[in-house]
């Protein structure tokens, strides 16, 4: 029996020893795997200015997709390019795993894909579409936006409608709508193609049209303002419809006609805009804005952010893992919606 003793000892010491392994804490996760929350995707998002009402909406539907999906870092353009382009480098700097970029200069494409080429960081525009060349720089460039030229037909169909409803349209009974046109930057794709397109689809309608006037107001609300105010000192009763290239300015165009008395004492005036913003649809409601046109910022900020972290993670974007359809390997096309008072709720 005393030839056993040591055996006995033995196996109880590994049978301690075993059961003191499984009870040692496990590795903590600093050391290890990192968390679910670690692993999402960073992205950088440059809005060309913060205080545009239509890319507020754009913006907050990007934080909105995110949730869950991705981590986003939003910074403000404020309108200038050369600000914009440091908070580009800074991004790069650290080595986000994709851009999400609605640049202030759509000149300013080009060198932001070589920089991200270099740098081996996808990258996504958003409503400003940059020029077919530079997207056809690198694979890993995409666009999500609105074919332009739809918002004008629809802008051009919405005073066509009212035209036939309302023969008192017609001022000086011409048989000519006699139009102001409030228009975007000078050179920018929407504010060119919504004018021209607007126009052709009252012309297209079998109307004449006369342009009494046109300038830009920047896409601002107080600069349409005071354009509106020197296009009815100069052309006073003569005008029979306001065209603007998006809400704020058709906005700021109903503001210096209220100054002239007008949407009152049915004293009316058609002005149509573009983007369907809350502002602009609580002036459908109020019945000043005739109508405007739905530029969908859930869907393209939504589209934006799931292109975005489909390259993040080394995806090439497709319905499957995107949720849009991609035409011709590049890009989101987004749909317009004509809105009047009698379907707001389609866009809200």
């Amino acid at each position: 029996m005393k030839k056993l003793f040591p055996v006995v000892i033995v196996g109880a010491m590994l049978f301690l020893a075993g059961c003191g392994a499984s009870s040692s804490p496990a590795p903590s996760s600093s050391s290890g795997t990192p968390s679910a929350s670690e692993k999402q995707p960073t992205i950088g998002v440059a809005i060309y200015k913060f205080d545009d009402t239509f890319m507020t909406g754009v913006r907050n539907a990007i934080s909105t997709a995110a949730q869950g999906k991705a981590t986003v870092d939003i910074v403000d353009g404020q309108n200038s390019q050369p600000t914009q382009n440091d908070k580009i480098d800074l991004f790069l700097n650290k080595k986000v795993n994709a851009l999400a970029i609605n640049p202030v200069d759509l000149t300013a494409a080009g060198v932001i894909i070589d920089k991200a080429k270099a740098a081996n960081t996808p990258v996504v525009f958003f409503n400003r579409e940059p020029m077919a060349s530079d997207m056809q720089k690198w694979d890993k460039v995409y666009y999500v936006g609105a074919k332009a030229e739809e918002s004008g037909i629809m802008q051009g169909q919405i005073l066509v409608d009212y035209w036939k409803a309302h023969p008192e349209m017609d001022k000086n009974k011409d048989g000519t709508m006699d139009v102001v046109i409030l228009t975007g930057e000078p050179g920018h794709p929407d504010a060119i193609a919504r004018t021209k397109f607007s126009v052709q689809a009252i012309q297209d309608a079998g109307i004449k049209v006369n342009i009494l006037a046109q300038d830009t107001a920047m896409w601002d609300r107080s600069k349409a303002q005071d354009k509106m105010a020197a296009f009815l000192g100069a052309q006073g009763e003569k005008i029979e419809a306001v065209l603007g290239n998006n809400d704020d300015m058709a906005l700021g165009a109903i503001e210096a006609l209220k100054a002239k008395g007008y949407f009152a004492n049915n004293k009316f005036m058609p002005v149509v805009g573009v983007d369907a913003t809350a502002p602009g649809l609580q002036a459908l409601k109020d019945g000043t804005l005739l109508g405007t046109v739905l530029n969908d910022a859930k869907n393209q900020g939504t589209a934006t952010l799931n292109l975005a972290v489909a390259l993040s993670k080394g995806l090439t974007p497709s319905k499957d893992n995107a949720g849009y359809e991609i035409t011709d390997g590049k890009y989101v096309w987004v749909p317009y919606k004509k809105i009047l008072k009698a379907n707001m709720a389609d866009a809200q």
